[in-house]
């Protein structure tokens, strides 16, 4: 019998191969990261337990993807989703989602739309003062919180939320100035000759996810699942800096890094 998590993996592997499809219509280039990269160097696709996949972009490409994508995907079943297409969305970095699905997320309860989704996150140039560094965090922390508290996001569903009213279109307008305001925070290095860059939305402690150019540009490609996809040439010391001994399995108890509880395709509904 096909588990909830080996349907979610089918699914999200038709995301990644549009996704590269956008990168290669538009000539910019992409490589997995963190668990999708471990994923692919060791599992030679995705951690059998994690349904998360995760792709980075140097800012300058992130941001011409967001921008030029949405209309190469008018006649497709997918979504790009971004602080700017969807208004209830307040993460700071985007997804690419099947509109054909319907998920529920453990621990994420919002009003933003759902879908079987790939994470595609923007890395940015981050100063080398560690004083500089951690003030920039913060201020993209505080920012962030803001937003998702302004937006809803909670981490439980209750019997109340459904007696809330629809934000009203000023509420909407003050979220959307702190998503400019919390995006500045995040390019505010982005034209200065600094030679580190971060996902500043890591789940990561700060250190273990700085990258220098080169990792992020020698590429080398990769099977993953089906799909040939980029990784960086220097994985080792990526993952290495990540995990410690990255090809050593965890635990069995520690085996379950499910963030999907519900999925809902082909009018049917589907759960482990």
């Amino acid at each position: 019998m096909t588990s909830l998590i080996e349907r979610i993996h089918h699914v999200a592997l038709g995301n990644l191969d549009q996704f590269v499809q956008l990168c290669e219509q538009l000539n910019i280039e992409y490589c997995l990261l963190g668990g999708s990269l471990l994923g692919a160097v060791r599992h030679q696709g995705f951690i059998p337990w994690d349904d998360d996949v995760d792709v980075g972009l140097l800012r300058t490409d992130y941001d011409r993807l967001i921008t030029e994508a949405p209309s190469l995907l008018t006649t497709s079943n997918y979504f790009l989703q971004t602080p700017q297409t969807d208004e209830n969305y307040g993460l700071s970095y985007a997804k690419l989602l099947d509109r054909r699905t319907y998920i529920e997320e453990k621990n994420n309860v919002n009003n933003a739309r759902k879908g079987v989704f790939i994470d595609i996150f923007p890395l940015d140039r981050i100063p080398s003062d560690p004083g500089l560094q951690r003030e920039q965090l913060a201020k993209f922390q505080v920012l962030n919180a803001r937003i998702l508290f302004q937006l809803r996001y909670h981490l439980v569903d209750t019997p109340l939320r459904k007696f809330q009213s629809d934000l009203t279109p000023e509420q909407l307008a003050e979220v959307a100035a702190l998503k400019v305001e919390r995006n500045a925070v995040m390019t505010q290095y982005q034209t200065t000759a600094s030679i580190q860059f971060k996902n500043l939305a890591s789940q990561y402690s700060y250190d273990k996810e700085i990258y220098s150019i080169s990792e992020l540009t020698d590429l080398t490609s990769v099977p993953f699942e089906q799909l040939m996809l980029k990784i960086p040439k220097d994985y080792d010391n990526i993952l290495t800096r990540m995990y410690g001994d990255y090809r050593v399995l965890p635990p069995e108890n520690q085996q379950t890094e499910k963030h999907l509880d519900r999925l809902i395709m082909d009018n049917q509904v589907f759960t482990d």
